[in-house]
Parts: C-alpha cells; structure tokens; sequence
C-alpha cells in the first residue's frame, strides 16, 4: 500500500517538475518570439520604406523623362516645323524656335537638330553652339538614327556626357496629321543634364532626403542605378534610408520592457495555477480513459474497450447480438424511445447469465457478451433469446424485438479483431438465413466469401471480355403463333461450367458491376436483334440500373450508337423499384419513353403494385408471373385468379403477355382469359442467335400452328425436355 502511494507520490512531483520546466521553456519561448517578432516588425518597416523610396527614386527619373518626352513631341509633330526643317532657312528657325531657348528653358538645356543623313542642322546648349557627339558620344548616331522613322514615339535615353549624365529625347520632325510612306525626317532632339538642380528639383518633388548622383553606389546609402541605351550602369542616385523601424522600435522600448516583466509576474503565478491544475487534469483524464473505452449512454464497454478485454482472455466465447426490428422502433417512436430501449437492453445482457465475463455495446444495436470457455453453451443462448421473448414496456408504450446471435470462439492464435470478425460474421448468416437465430462460426464461410471474392473477379473479367452473352427466347402471338418478338437473356459460359444469372446479378448489384454488366448485354442483345428486322426485342432492366441517374443516358448513348430503333425496344422492369425508389424510376422511364422506348411490368401479380401504380407510370405491358401459369394446375381456384389478374390489366388498358407456358392446356386457358402474347418452353426455349435465325427461317418458310390449338414446328423441343432457365436479365 505505502509503495504504491509512494510510486503515486513520485509520479506526481515528477508531474510538477515537468510542469515547471514546461512553463520555464514557454516563458523563454514567448520571450525570444517577442524580441523575434519587434525586429521583424522595425526590419519590415525599414524595408516597406526603402522600396518605397526606390519606387519613388524611379518614379523620378520617369517624371524627368516623361515631362521631357511630352515638351518634345509637342515640338516635333507641327506642321510649320516639318515644313521649316526641309527649307534652306532650316538653321536660323531651329536656332529661333529651339537653339535660343535653351539658355533658359525649364524643361531642357540643349536642341539639337539632324538632317535625315544623320547630320547636324542646329546644336545648341544653354543658347550656345555645341557638337552634339563630343558631347554625347558615338551612341549620339544611333538614338538618332533609330528615332529617325516617322510616326514612332519619342526615343529616350541617359547618356554618359563629358560634364556628366544627361537625358535625351529624340523624334522625327513630322506633320500633325498622319501621312502614309512619309521617309525618314529630320530629328528633333531635347536633353537635360543631371545638375545638383536637377537632383534637388526632384528630391523636393518624391520626398527622397538627401538624393544626389553619384558614379558609384555608396555602402550604407539607398540606390537606383541610371542605365543607358545598352542597360549599363552609368551612375547612381543615392540617398540615406530614413529607417522608420529604428525609430518606432525606440518609441515601444520601454512598453516592450514592461511587457517582459508582466510575462514574468505571469510566469509565477500559471505555476502556482499549474499545481492545481495537474491535480484536476489527472481526475479528467480518469475521466476520459473511462469515456475512450465505454459507451456513455448504456455504460457498457465500447468496441475499443471491448478489443482491449479480449486481449487479457485467452480461451473464451464470444456472442455478438443483434436486435431485429429496432429500425421501426426509431421509425415510429423516435430515437428517445429507441435509447431508452437500448439501455433496458443493456442492463438485461449483463444479467442475463452468471458466466459472463463482460458486456459490450459495439454500436448502434449490437451488444457483445464474453464468456469462458472454447464451448459455445446453448443455455447462454436460451437465456440471450429468452430477454426478448416478451414484450418491453416503455411509458405506455409495448414494443416488441427480437434478436438474431453469432459465435465464436477464441484460441490462443486468434487476435480480438479476428475473434469480433469472425462472430460478426457469424451474424450476418444468422439475420441472412431468418433472423432470430444463432449461428456458430464456421470456416466455410470464409472459404464461402473468398469464392465469391473470386467470383466477383471473374464476372469482372468476363464483363470486359464480352465473355456473358445473350440467349434470346421468343415471344409468341397468342393468336397466330407467329414470333412477334424476344426476349434477351444473360448467359455466362465459363470455363468451369455455366453460372446461373440466379448467381451473378445479384453479385453485380452488390459489387456495382451492375451498370457495366447491363450496358454490355444491352449492347450485345442490340447488335444481334439489327439481323432481325420486324421482332421487337425485351431486355430485363435491374432496379439498381433504373435507379441510376445516369441510366437514362446510358441507354439513349447505346441506341444511338447502333441506330437501332427506339420503338423495337422493351424494358422490363419489376415492381419492387417501384416502391424502393418510384421518383428516380419514374425520372427514368419518363425519360426513356420520350425516346420510344416501351416499358414492361415483369413477374406481375407476385409482388404488392398497387392499381395507382400502375396507372401512374403507366406501362406499356406486363407480364403475368410464371406462378400463376402453374398455379392452373395446382389449386382450384389457378384460372378464377389468373382471370382476375388479367382482367385488372386489360381494364387499366394494358396488354398481357405470359410467360412459363409449358403446356397445351396452360396456352389455351390464357388465351381465352384475354393474353395476346405467350412466352415458355410450348412456344420456345432460350436460344443462341443463330438457333433464332434458324427459328425465323422456318417460319417464313411455311412452319405455322395449328387453327385454334398450337403446335409445334419440326425440329422443336418439348418443354418436358428442359428445365427452366432461372432468372432473367439484359
């Protein structure tokens, strides 16, 4: 006892150690974060204004030359100075209108004007004579030589001078109004130099302290470089950053300081709060360990604190229970009815037998009880099924449930999660053969899921090589015996021996292979029935299809594909989707139909359709399910139920057509009872294309039925011959 106090003890001062340490680490975090965060700041601020002041820099000089490159095309597109700069007397009116102004013109401090052979009519700087390229240089002739086209913008450049750096703009001398084909002009050129007035003028203009130009950049001090024609360098504005940052940090020193001393102050009194707090911390976290591994509302283990019993229990029985019916529970009275039940449950199970070692709700309706022992015992299950064998009393309300049971047992070499798989499992089969039963595991259902994991493969395989084919079996005229149309069916050959459509659709429809496998039999039933002009052809439609959205579209793409005729073709639909889903069913067939397509109701009077249905979507035929054909000879009452089924069809206007004919009588009795198409091993049984190509032949030869009774043509089959051909599908 002392120990484990003791160990207690340790753990908790170990706890406030680290506590400490923890706080120690944020404080000296926080505080390096801070100091982080006011250098970054005062760094940004000082870099937000230096590219300010390099934006302003540039946008100097841009003003210089775009105040210059204005003044220049106003006086290079005139009309009187085009005319004057081709006369003789081009010298003295350069000289008047330019030359002379330039001792004192704001804008520029120098005119030059070069014939179109690149020579010089008028230079003049600050009202005096000057050569222009002892000035400027050799790169003088080509600015001159490129502005010289007519109609182009005015050219601008720095130049590297004798005394300096200057800005020169040069354009062709040019009329006013555009002119086609005009030759290359004489040349209007204005430059500035960059004088200390210059700099100052533009310095007070973009607010940069201190500009001034230099050759080189200077350490210590903002720049912009001045590059010439060919994007070298050829001096500097320079100027002193203001650094904004510096100052502003200087400002918040003294609150920075402060705030460093309330961190600490703060510092002393979370560890103070800390020690109290672990102690609360460590009651939450008893706390949450207990709602990590239980479920709240029954108290029960949850799955993962379940998982973590079976890991200490090494031979055991495990029983997963289900509870059948409690969907309608929730449905009609709610989920506070449902929970309450839940918990009434819940505390049954843990008291339902002396042997259990625990008691688990793994979720939703499904509890857990463990036992010991390798023996799954019957009195275990006795008493689980015996909780429900009456009636719980809620409020006022009875409700009634029932469960269904699967077991398994734990070795040594059996993990929980296996163990929990395997009895779920088990379950599974239990609600799948009935529900309120119990069902032991056994291997075979694994053996049993791995055959249909192969055969899922398999049907996919055989989808994508086109191996599941139709068979077509006819539709006979009731009152000619004439094949009027067929009906598709799906065939799947494989190489150990034929499946049953019994088999694979319903593993299409729950693997989602449904859609491929429908619009490959589609297809495949298209493509043969195009060699049978006049015969209508049905193909069987799986509710899964019709429920698609995309079905619709599907079927129209496949019809347009093959160009076969919409009106040839019949869907047959059963009347389950109609009650699972009659809105999209409905959307679809509506859909469908608009194209020509005609809609079939299959296995009529088995199912629960009701009369509205009917009419709602409005069928274009249905079929009479088979048992009613072989009810005629098994009871009594077989035609009286038969001739009402039809009946309520030909009132609503539908057309009837039987299948699972078999015999003379059967074909006689629905004939009189008002069907006008037959279907079955009398009339003809699931065929290969070819064998219906055969079939037609000997139709067209002469090959009839009998006057009043139907017979059978030479080379048929009886149908005593053939077993039935099982479920259908397109």
């Amino acid at each position: 006892m002392s120990s484990t106090l003791a160990g207690r003890l340790c753990a908790h001062t170990s706890s406030i150690a680290a506590a400490i340490a923890c706080f120690l680490a944020v404080a000296f975090l926080l505080t390096g974060l801070e100091a982080h965060v006011v250098m970054t700041m005062t760094r940004s601020a000082n870099e937000i204004d230096d590219a300010r002041a390099n934006r302003a820099a540039q946008a100097a000089l841009d003003a210089l030359a775009s105040r210059l490159e204005a003044a220049v095309k106003d006086n290079a597109v005139w009309d009187d100075a085009y005319a004057a700069v081709g006369s003789s007397a081009a010298p003295d009116w350069a000289y008047e209108n330019w030359g002379k102004t330039s001792a004192d013109d704001p804008l520029y401090d120098a005119a030059i004007v070069t014939g179109p052979g690149g020579n010089v009519v008028s230079a003049f700087a600050k009202g005096r004579k000057f050569e222009p390229r002892e000035y400027f240089g050799k790169a003088f002739d080509r600015q001159v030589e490129v502005a010289a086209s007519p109609q182009s913008a005015p050219l601008t450049n720095f130049f590297k001078t004798k005394t300096g750096v200057a800005l020169a703009v040069s354009q062709a001398i040019q009329p006013f109004g555009a002119v086609e084909g005009l030759p290359k002009s004489s040349v209007l050129t204005f430059s500035e130099e960059l004088t200390p007035e210059v700099i100052d003028k533009l310095s007070q203009e973009h607010g940069l302290d201190g500009l001034r130009l230099q050759s080189t950049p200077e350490p210590g001090l903002l720049s912009t470089a001045i590059t010439d024609m060919n994007g070298g360098a050829i001096a500097y504005l320079v100027w002193p950053s203001k650094a904004p940052g510096n100052a502003v940090f200087d400002k918040v020193y003294p609150y920075i300081a402060a705030s460093v001393g309330i961190l600490m102050l703060f510092l002393m009194v979370a560890l103070l709060a800390g020690m109290f707090e672990t102690r609360r911390l460590r009651r939450l976290a008893e706390a949450a360990r207990f709602v990590a591994s239980h479920d709240v509302p029954s108290g029960l283990l949850n799955r993962h604190g379940f998982l973590d019993a079976l890991e200490h229990v090494e031979v055991a029985s495990l029983y997963v229970i289900d509870l059948d019916g409690f969907k309608a529970v929730n449905d009609a009275w709610g989920h506070t009815v449902g929970d309450e039940l839940i918990n009434i449950v819940a505390n049954a199970l843990k008291r339902c037998h002396p042997e259990i070692l625990t008691t688990a709700r793994l979720g939703g309706d499904e509890f857990a009880l463990l036992r010991p022992g390798s023996a799954a015992g019957s009195e275990m299950e006795d008493a689980i099924f015996g909780l429900f064998a009456d009636p719980f009393r809620i409020g006022d309300r009875t409700i009634e449930v029932r469960a269904s049971i699967g077991v398994a047992l734990r070795s040594d070499d059996i993990t929980p999660s296996e163990l929990l798989r395997r009895a779920r499992m088990a379950l599974c089969r239990a609600k799948e053969n009935g529900k309120g039963q119990v069902v032991t595991y056994d291997p075979e259902f694994d053996r049993e899921r791995q055959r249909v994991v192969e055969l899922e493969g398999g049907l996919r395989k055989a989808i994508s090589n086109g191996v599941i084919e139709p068979a077509f079996q006819p539709l006979v005229s009731a009152a000619t015996g004439a094949i009027i149309g067929l009906e598709a069916l799906a065939r799947w050959r494989s190489a150990a021996g034929n499946i049953s459509p019994e088999v694979f659709v319903p593993l299409a429809e729950k693997s989602g292979l449904i859609d491929a496998l429908g619009a490959h039999m589609l297809r495949r039933s298209i493509e043969h029935a195009r060699n049978w002009p006049g015969l209508a052809l049905s193909v069987n439609v799986s509710p899964v299809q019709l429920c698609n959205p995309d079905f619709a579209a599907q079927v129209t793409a496949i019809l347009q594909e093959s160009g076969f005729d919409a009106t040839c073709l019949t869907l047959e639909i059963t009347e389950g989707v109609l009650m699972t889903n009659p809105d999209q069913a409905r959307r679809s067939i509506d859909q469908l139909r608009r194209t020509g397509i005609k809609f079939a109701l299959d296995d009529f009077g088995c199912g629960y359709a009701s009369i509205g249905a009917l009419r709602q979507f409005g069928f274009d035929r249905v079929k009479i399910d088979r048992s009613l054909v072989l009810g005629l000879g098994e009871k009594e009452n077989g035609v009286d139920v038969l001739r009402a089924t039809i009946a309520l069809a030909t009132a609503l206007g539908i057309p009837v057509t039987a299948e699972g004919v078999e015999n003379q009588q059967q074909m006689e009795i629905l004939r009189d009872c008002g069907c006008d198409q037959i279907q079955g091993f009398l009339v003809g049984r699931p065929m290969l294309p070819y064998e219906i190509s055969l079939r037609l032949l000997q139709q067209n030869a002469g090959a009839q039925f009998s006057t009043g009774r139907l017979t059978f043509e030479e080379g048929s089959t009886p149908a005593s011959k053939y077993s039935p051909v099982g479920r259908r599908f397109n």
